[in-house]
């Protein structure tokens, strides 16, 4: 189910999975994305945890501790691999893009 609806992630997933290659809980995880998208990106509560559970049911992430008040995730090797695709597909779009200007537009 997760390789047919998550083919591409949109830029919460992305950074929420980026962020998971540490463990972390949710607040961790919303400042680190804040953080290393330059604050380009903020994710609200409401979308991390929905994502989460999601992600959660895909096996992409896991809960790693409970203390009752703080969960805490990692990303799974599904999830990296799913992490690993997406990069590389954003680094194909921007290859193209790259090739385009440079080189096709011209033509």
């Amino acid at each position: 189910m997760a390789r047919e609806q998550l083919q591409t992630l949109s830029e919460p997933m992305y950074f929420i999975l980026l962020a998971l290659t540490k463990p972390m809980h949710g607040y961790d995880i919303m400042q680190t994305i804040t953080a290393i998208s330059n604050g380009r990106v903020t994710v609200g509560a409401g979308t991390l945890y929905a994502l989460l559970k999601r992600f959660e049911k895909e096996e992409i992430v896991y809960q790693v501790s409970d203390d009752g008040r703080r969960k805490t995730y990692i990303i799974t090797d599904k999830g990296r691999d799913l992490l690993e695709r997406e990069y590389v597909r954003l680094k194909d779009s921007i290859a193209a893009y790259d090739d385009y200007f440079q080189r096709g537009s011209r033509q």
